[in-house]
């Protein structure tokens, strides 16, 4: 499949919790940008959905951030570890706290 978005994202594994209303299910990031990133979870939202997301960089600064679900990989969770993309991309909407933090890690990454 072609490559959709513009910008690259960085491989970049964060211990993230994201939800509808409030941020209370746990997942990782395999990847990051400036406008997005790749959170791998067995159970993905839908496409459309609007998340919270609340997430701690590694000089334990942490991000408050809405995102938007653009596209989801429902996989089995026994799979999880083994399939290839089971999540979801989500691009970043805005922020609420630490994007300052979280823009100078994504720029770190690209060096």
């Amino acid at each position: 499949m072609a490559e959709k978005r513009d910008i690259k994202r960085k491989r970049k594994r964060l211990k993230i919790r994201f939800g509808l209303e409030y941020p209370k299910r746990v997942a990782f990031t395999e990847d990051i940008s400036a406008h997005g990133m790749f959170i791998i979870t067995g159970q993905p939202e839908r496409p459309g959905t609007l998340l919270i997301i609340d997430m701690t960089l590694p000089d334990e600064t942490e991000v408050i951030a809405y995102g938007r679900v653009r596209w989801a990989k429902k996989v089995p969770p026994n799979l999880l570890q083994v399939a290839n993309k089971g999540g979801m991309g989500v691009a970043l909407l805005r922020f609420d706290k630490g994007e300052q933090a979280y823009r100078a890690l994504v720029e770190e990454l690209r060096h």
